[in-house]
Parts: C-alpha cells; structure tokens; sequence
C-alpha cells in the first residue's frame, strides 16, 4: 500500500522527463529501480528467475554493514571524549552525535563523488547505472581514519572508482576491490595522514588531550616493539576489549561483535560466501600459531585485531573479486589469512597486512579458478582413459 503512491508519482513523471530528456535514462532508471524491481527478464539462453536482483543484493550488504557503522559512530565519540577525560561526564547520545557528525561528512562525500562518476559513466555510455558503489561507498569511510580530511576521501574514492571500476568495465568487470584500492591509494600516497599514534581518535591534534594520553592502536603498538596492548592511559587491554571494540582504529574495524552481526545477515540471506570466511580465519590462525614465537601476543589475538575480521566478512568475500570454484574459495581464503599475518608479523612496515592481502589475492583469484577447473579436468580425463582400457581388456 505504501508503494502505490510512489509507483503512480514515478508513472505520471516518467514521460515528461524521458520526453524532454531522453539522456537521462539511466539516471532515471536507476531511480526507479531502487523502489521497485526491474520487469526485464533474460530473453535468450537459460536463465533462473529469482526475486532478488542486484540491487538487491547491494541493499542487503549495506544493511549488514549497520551494526559496524552505528559501533563505529559512538566510538569515534567515545574516544574523542576520552582522550579529552570527560568521558564519564558525557551522556550517551552526546558521544555518539559527536560521532555521527564526524562520520557522516566522510559518508557523504564517498557517496557524492563515488555516485557523480557512475552516473556520469552511464550518462556517456548510455548503459544503466551500475548498483556496486551502493557498497563501496559505504565501506571506503568505514576502513578509514575518522580524522581523514574530506579532500583525500574524495580523492581516494575517484581514484577507486575510475582507476578499480571503470578503467576495467565497471561493476561485475573489475579485478580489484575498489574499497580496498582507496585505502591503499591513501596508504601509499598520504602515509602520515593513514598511520600514526593521532590520526585514529577525532581531534586529538588540537592540543586537547589529556596529558599522557596516546591514540596508537593495539597493532601500531606491537609494530614499535611493545609487548603489552594498552588503551590510551597506558592501562592494559583484554580480549574482551578488543572484541567489544572499544580501541582506535578505523571507523568500522573495531568492534568484532558488531562484524559478526554483519557476518550472519550476509550468510543468513546467502549473500557472502561461508567457504571464504572460514577459511581466511582459519588461515590467520594456523600462520598466527605458526608464527607465535615472533609476536608478543597470543596468536588469537590477531584474529581480533586491525581490520582482520572486517576483511574477512566484507572484503575478502567480494563476489566479483573473490574466486568463483567451490574449491577456489578454500584456498582464495585461506591464503589471505595466511598472507595477511605473514606481511603484520614478518613485515614491521606494514602492521596491519590484511589490506595487502586480499588485493594480492584479488590478483591471483582467477589463477586458482583456471587451477581448479584444470584439475577437474585433468582428473575426468583420467577416469574415461582407465574406462577405455578396461573395456579393451574386457574385449
């Protein structure tokens, strides 16, 4: 009932805009179809019928993604007010407006560029307007620092979307994830402004922290040396902490209760690959473990720490990175984890090794599949052959 409404408005608007203005098809298609499923069906070859389209889809990612985003908005607060030491004097809606204020700027200007460029592309080409940055811009502000400045995120989100989506064919066609090339665009190019003990916690450069007070997240603290995980006063930090996430870090990296929420949204509707989240842990554990001797730490922490987890459910699942053979994703997965602990334990200059990982492995995704599907090959062609000869024999 309350669709009708909308539908008939769309109705009585369609021919006048496409009348005068036919270029805006796709902008006005792509419109449309956010409130209502495209009636366009495949008309040759085969093809099933589904309910969901991709559009879809993407809604559905971004509604996992809430629980991250809401955690990430009050703890950008909650750390701005408890480097200032007014945290115990500060309600809970006062910490996470301050929060949201921080975080929707950067949400908004990854949508806003992010979207210009796609409808732009679609305008020119004259294709409808593809539905995948309804994700990535979603998720460039949630890997990023909350004291990113507005310039770079929109910098970094041209960059991914032109350079990681378009240059390629756009959704569906490129060979990277375009989240994850933002924030290694920034990463290489803006080093200072991407690491560091301050960039993690709102302000704290202005001089109004309390004295002795350090923003340096856990993994930042184990790349200097030290061998004990410690909050901004230098108390130490549980794995009840980190779990929680009440830690710097990224806006959406920190809090693995809310990531495990996002987790069962996606496996519960189908929309992530199970095989690739399991096997990515299960590759950070056995590398962690592996490695145990050359980390201060318990190797389970580092499954809880950096953007490990956040990686593992959202980013190295992708379906349009990540491999494709059901065999693929097992070893797609667990060479990520794998990677990402050998580059955050090995390599002293990358502490977080997780980004690395899942763009080397975006990379190498369709030499598993080509892999895969050899080998089955390879292994059918085996089978006919001892066929062929016991038949002979039988003769």
């Amino acid at each position: 009932m309350i669709m009708n409404p909308i539908r008939k408005i769309i109705d009585n608007i369609k021919p006048k805009v496409l009348g005068k203005m036919p270029f805006m098809t796709s902008t006005f298609e792509a419109f449309e179809t956010f409130f209502f499923v495209p009636k366009d069906v495949t008309e040759n070859g085969s093809h099933i019928r589904d309910a969901i389209d991709m559009k879809r889809t993407m809604i559905i990612v971004v509604f996992a993604l809430i629980p991250c985003l809401l955690f990430g908005m009050y703890n950008v607060g909650y750390q701005h007010f408890n480097s200032m030491g007014v945290l115990a004097e500060t309600g809970f809606w006062t910490v996470f407006w301050y929060g949201f204020l921080k975080v929707f700027w950067l949400l908004l200007v990854s949508y806003l560029v992010g979207l210009t460029i796609e409808f732009a592309f679609a305008q020119v080409r004259k294709h409808k307007v593809n539905e995948g940055f309804l994700v990535t811009g979603m998720l460039i502000p949630l890997i990023m620092p909350v004291d990113t400045p507005l310039w770079m995120v929109g910098l970094a989100t041209a960059f991914a979307v032109l350079v990681g989506k378009e240059l390629f064919g756009g959704t569906g066609m490129n060979i990277v994830n375009p989240a994850l090339l933002a924030r290694a665009f920034l990463f290489f190019s803006y080093p200072s402004k991407m690491s560091g003990d301050q960039v993690w916690i709102a302000e704290l450069s202005d001089g109004k922290a309390v004295d002795g007070f350090s923003g340096a997240t856990p993994l930042a603290q184990i790349g200097e040396g030290s061998d004990v995980i410690t909050n901004g006063f230098g108390e130490p930090t549980s794995i009840l902490d980190l779990v929680v996430g009440f830690i710097p870090g990224s806006i959406g990296e920190t809090s693995i209760i809310a990531i495990a929420l996002g987790a069962f949204i996606l496996l519960f509707t189908g929309i992530a690959s199970w095989k690739i989240m399991f096997s990515v842990f299960a590759g950070g554990a056995a590398m962690a473990f592996a490695l145990q001797s050359y980390t201060p730490i318990d190797w389970y922490w580092h499954l809880c720490l950096g953007g490990f987890a956040f990686g593992a459910v959202f980013m190295a699942t992708d379906p349009v990175t990540a491999a494709q053979t059901e065999k693929g994703k097992y070893i797609y997965g667990f060479l990520i984890g794998v990677m990402a602990m050998l580059i955050r334990i090995l390599n002293p200059a990358f502490p977080e090794g997780m980004m690395l990982a899942i763009l080397l492995m975006n990379i190498f995704a369709p030499l598993i599949d080509y892999c895969v599907v050899r080998a089955n090959i390879n292994k059918r062609l085996r089978r006919v052959k001892v066929r062929r000869v016991r038949r002979r024999k039988n003769r």
